[in-house]
């Protein structure tokens, strides 16, 4: 009984633990473009 309800209290932690984290809010960085070779004299 003391196994089951050790298990039962472990997965609630979890559970709780999980369910109370914030997403995390992704931030994609600013891309910048690469200027392009145009030749010697830029044609």
């Amino acid at each position: 009984m003391s196994k089951k309800l050790a298990f039962v209290l472990v997965l609630a932690g979890v559970v709780a633990g999980c369910a109370q984290q914030p997403q995390p809010v992704a931030v994609q960085p600013a891309v910048t473009v690469e200027p392009v070779y145009q030749g010697k004299y830029g044609n």
